[in-house]
């Protein structure tokens, strides 16, 4: 920080000096100007006319002819004195020397060469313009000495004494540990393996959704092994200009064999890994060429080198085969999104650095979590630490933590929106119809809590509270999930005699549900059949050219299917609220009061045991 410090000083120092400079160079230019101005103004200019008169008048003394285009002289004033004067000749005049000639008028030529003075003035805004373009080049080297460096890589390099992340770092993330632990164990031992002629993979493709830790994992690898770390984004590669993606390229690997062993990480190496001409245009562009450099770069490797290449995705699928062949990526290792244990894990890592109280309960906020990546689970943290910060408290609570899983599932409280009385009840009624179905549904989840607080994405929010992770579900807890879908739906109806528009984002989720359940899962009349026609976007043009082999009969099947199914939901909840109405209104008109109520304040006010 020093050194910056004193750098940005001097750089300041120069620049103060060249502006005082230039500054200096204006004035000088300005003084001598308005002298040789001055000069020049001293002498009397006649016109023409009386200087032709003076001759007839014979009061010429001398006159010098400078360039044929001025004439400078001396003539007799009334005063008896002879004094300059100056006067343009505006035409050729043939005459004029022979009636000079006539009055004895002495005559002198010249052709005029620049003064020094004229000479500097003249060349003032060439020196200016230089220095000018000096102090550019020089400030641009001073703030980045690689800012015309366009090949050169731009990987952040980590020594090997500061790579300090290990894998106990990485909270969760077994699986892929174990398998990046043969990466360390060969950088370690690299003869171990020669010996018995084994190879290690040139390459590790780290796959996951964005926030699980790929990043870490990889930095853990290097870490582990001692070694140096060379990070880079996919992104880094790709320039406006032809070539500079590949030369980068080839400095990225020259750099890593020169501080070998070390590790290479590409990160989002979808930026330059996709799929060669597979657009509609195909073509050989900046990108494609970056990417065969990438290509010949790892086939170049030798085992005694030392360098490994991990890079991350959350695309895999886009990703170019000749990456994924063996010799280069031939390994994948999968970043999985943490279980419950893992989130319990991972948020004991973060809340080391967070004084919270002794009634924290960790458990629940993990099991609250479901779905959520590491990176989340640290928001979180971060986030109550700073709601517990705001209300002046020296440790963090449930209840900031609970306003923090809020805040980053469902957005902030919008406090300054005020919902009318009917409003504010026509929510309640909405949200109690998700919550009612929750105590009768055998195959539901837990119900955490509901409140009608306005949220950047709703008015109001039914939270459901899984036992467990679940990664497989049954046709009874789907159909489950969608009764509580319509249940906000059907309460409206039955209060209101009509719905809102607040019931869209539930309807279209139902739906979706639905024909997932028909098309992919054959949870329908249909039977073990998968019919799945879901458009996806379109990629480099390949699903453009994909045949959809669905019939107009089989389309009209499905989505007979997806409505009874839908139909079958929407008859239950309607079943389940109008049974238990007495109960509707009870938890209404209690959540307009308190505008949350958790999972135990809705037992103990409806007498569910």
């Amino acid at each position: 920080m020093k050194i910056e410090k004193e750098n940005g000083q001097k750089r300041e120092k120069g620049c103060f000096s060249f502006t005082i400079f230039s500054i200096a160079l204006i004035c000088v230019a300005l003084l001598l100007s308005n002298i040789s101005t001055n000069l020049r103004e001293n002498v009397n200019k006649i016109s023409y006319s009386d200087f032709l008169e003076a001759i007839d008048k014979g009061t010429l003394k001398e006159v010098k002819i400078v360039d044929k285009s001025t004439i400078f002289g001396k003539v007799l004033a009334n005063n008896g004195q002879y004094v300059s004067f100056s006067v343009e000749i505006p035409y050729e005049d043939p005459n004029l020397i022979g009636a000079l000639n006539d009055k004895d008028v002495m005559i002198y030529g010249q052709t005029t060469k620049p003064s020094i003075i004229e000479k500097i003035l003249g060349y003032l805004p060439w020196i200016f313009s230089v220095l000018l373009i000096l102090l550019i080049l020089r400030n641009q080297a001073a703030h980045n000495s690689n800012g015309m460096k366009f090949s050169e890589s731009r990987a952040k390099i980590y020594d090997k004494t500061k790579s300090t992340v290990k894998f106990d770092d990485v909270a969760g993330q077994k699986e892929a540990k174990e398998e990046l632990a043969e990466i360390v164990d060969f950088l370690k031992y690299p003869t171990k393996y020669e010996k018995i002629g084994a190879k290690i993979p040139h390459g590790i493709l780290l796959v996951g959704n964005p926030g699980t830790g790929k990043t870490l994992l990889a930095r853990a690898v290097a870490g582990e092994a001692g070694v140096n770390f060379l990070h880079i984004s996919g992104s880094d590669f790709v320039e406006m200009f032809v070539g500079v993606g590949a030369s980068r390229v080839r400095n990225l690997f020259a750099q890593a064999r020169k501080m070998s062993p070390c590790v290479i990480f590409i990160d989002e190496i979808d930026a330059v890994g996709r799929a060669r001409g597979a657009g509609l245009g195909g073509g050989h562009d900046e990108r494609e060429q970056t990417l065969n450099q990438i290509l010949v770069e790892m086939d170049g490797f030798e085992k005694t080198e030392g360098v490994i290449v991990l890079a991350a995705t959350n695309r895999p699928d886009v990703l170019d085969q000749a990456l994924l062949r063996p010799g280069r990526f031939d390994r994948q290792v999968t970043v999985a999104m943490p279980d419950i244990k893992e989130r319990e894990a991972i948020l004991q890592v973060h809340i080391k650095k967070v004084p919270v109280s002794e009634e924290f309960d960790i458990k629940k906020l993990a099991r609250a979590t479901s779905g959520m990546s590491g990176a989340d689970l640290s928001n979180i943290v971060n986030e109550a630490a700073i709601y517990a910060a705001r209300k002046n408290k020296d440790v963090v609570e449930n209840a900031e933590f609970e306003e923090a899983r809020d805040k980053v599932l469902m957005g902030i409280p919008r406090k300054s929106l005020v919902l009318s009385d009917k409003d504010k009840l026509m929510t309640a009624y909405h949200e109690s119809g998700h919550a009612l179905p929750y105590y009768f549904l055998k195959n539901a989840t837990n119900l955490h809590k509901v409140t009608i607080i306005p949220r950047e994405r709703a008015l109001g929010v039914t939270v459901g509270l899984p036992k467990e992770d679940s990664y497989t579900h049954t046709k009874g807890q789907l159909e489950d999930k969608l009764v509580i879908m319509f249940g906000g739906y059907v309460a409206e109806r039955l209060i209101y005699g009509e719905t809102t528009t607040g019931t869209q984002n539930d309807l279209q989720q139902a739906t979706e549900l639905a024909h997932r359940m028909v098309c992919q899962w054959g949870m329908s009349k249909l039977g073990a059949t998968s019919n799945n026609n879901d458009e996806e976007p379109v990629f480099m043009g390949k699903e453009m050219a994909k045949r959809k082999g669905l019939s107009d009969y089989a389309a009209e099947e499905i989505d007979k299917a997806v409505r009874e199914i839908l139909k079958e939901a929407e008859n239950q909840a309607e079943k389940i609220l109008s049974e238990n109405k007495d109960k509707l209104d009870i938890l209404a008109k209690t959540l307009v009061e308190k505008e949350t109520l958790d999972d135990n304040e809705i037992k103990e006010l409806l007498g569910f045991n």
